[in-house]
C-alpha cells in the first residue's frame, strides 16, 4: 500500500524573526567569555529575552485572532442561515410551504410591470364540512393533500399560493387564456381524483376561476375578477372552471 507523505506544517508566520533571534543568540554566545558582564552584551542579552518574548506573545495573539475569525466566521453563516430562514417564514404559508397571500401579491404585482400573466384562484368545495365533520387535523391533511396536486400539475413557471383558509392561487406568467385553461381543468381533476382517504370515503373537489391580466395591471383588479369566475363556478354547481369573461369549462367526464 503506498505511503502518503505527512502534511507539511503550515508556514510560521515569524520564520524570518525566528531565524533571526537564532542568529543573534549564536553571536552572543560566541563573543561572550570574558566580556560576559560588559553593559553592552549585557543589554543585547536582555534586548534578545525581551524580542524572544515578543515573538511568544505576537505568536499567541494571533492564533487567538484566528480563533477569533473563524468563531466570527461561524457566527456570520449562522445569521445568515436565521436571516433565510426568517424571510422564507415571512413570504410562505406556515401548513403548506407555498406562498403566503402577502408574497403572492407581491409576486403578482412585479410581474404584471413587465408583461402579462394568468391568474387562477380556487377553493376546496365544502371544506367547512370536512372541518365540522372529522376535524381540523383532517381538514389539514386535505389542504396538503391539495397543495400536493397543485404541485404535482403545474408548470415550472408557475407559483402556487395559499390566499385564505382553503383558497389558493397559481400564478402563470406569460400565459394566455388558451394555455391556462388546461392547466386550471388538469388541477381540477387531479384533486377531484387524488385519494384524500377521509372517514366517510368522500370524495374532494375544487372550483376555479381564471382571469387573464395584461401588463399594466395589478393583483387586486385580477385577484377580482378570478374571484368573481370562482362564485361563478360555485353557483354552477362546483367542481369547474369558470373565465372572467364568463366562458365555463364543465367538469370532465372522467379523471383518471
Amino acid at each position: 500500500m503506498p505511503q502518503h507523505a505527512p502534511e507539511a506544517a503550515p508556514p510560521d508566520l515569524f520564520d524570518a524573526e525566528h531565524q533571526a533571534l537564532q542568529a543573534a543568540r549564536e553571536v552572543h554566545r560566541a563573543h561572550g567569555g570574558a566580556d560576559d558582564r560588559a553593559p553592552c552584551h549585557q543589554a543585547l542579552g536582555e534586548l534578545l529575552s525581551a524580542y524572544e518574548r515578543l515573538l511568544r506573545e505576537t505568536r499567541r495573539l494571533v492564533r487567538r485572532s484566528d480563533r477569533a475569525e473563524l468563531e466570527m466566521n461561524q457566527l456570520n453563516m449562522r445569521l445568515q442561515d436565521l436571516a433565510a430562514q426568517l424571510e422564507f417564514r415571512a413570504n410562505h404559508d406556515p401548513l403548506t410551504g407555498v406562498l403566503n397571500r402577502a408574497a403572492i401579491i407581491e409576486q403578482v404585482n412585479r410581474r404584471l410591470r413587465g408583461g402579462g400573466l394568468a391568474l387562477i384562484v380556487l377553493d376546496i368545495d365544502f371544506f367547512k364540512r370536512v372541518n365540522d365533520s372529522f376535524g381540523h387535523p383532517v381538514g389539514d391533511r386535505v389542504i396538503l393533500g391539495v397543495v400536493d396536486c397543485l404541485k404535482a400539475v403545474v408548470p415550472r413557471c408557475a407559483q402556487v399560493g395559499r390566499v385564505g383558509g382553503e383558497e389558493f392561487t397559481v400564478v402563470l406568467p406569460g400565459l394566455g387564456l388558451a394555455d391556462a385553461l388546461p392547466v386550471a381543468d388538469a388541477l381540477r381533476c387531479a384533486i377531484e381524483a387524488h385519494p384524500f382517504a377521509l372517514p366517510d370515503a368522500s370524495r374532494i373537489t375544487a372550483s376555479f376561476g381564471l382571469c387573464v391580466a395584461e401588463a399594466g395591471s395589478d393583483f387586486d383588479c385580477a385577484y377580482g375578477r378570478a374571484d368573481e369566475a370562482l362564485y361563478a363556478a360555485k353557483r354552477g354547481g362546483r367542481n369547474r372552471v369558470c373565465i372572467a369573461e364568463g366562458v365555463t369549462l364543465a367538469p370532465l367526464a372522467a379523471c383518471a
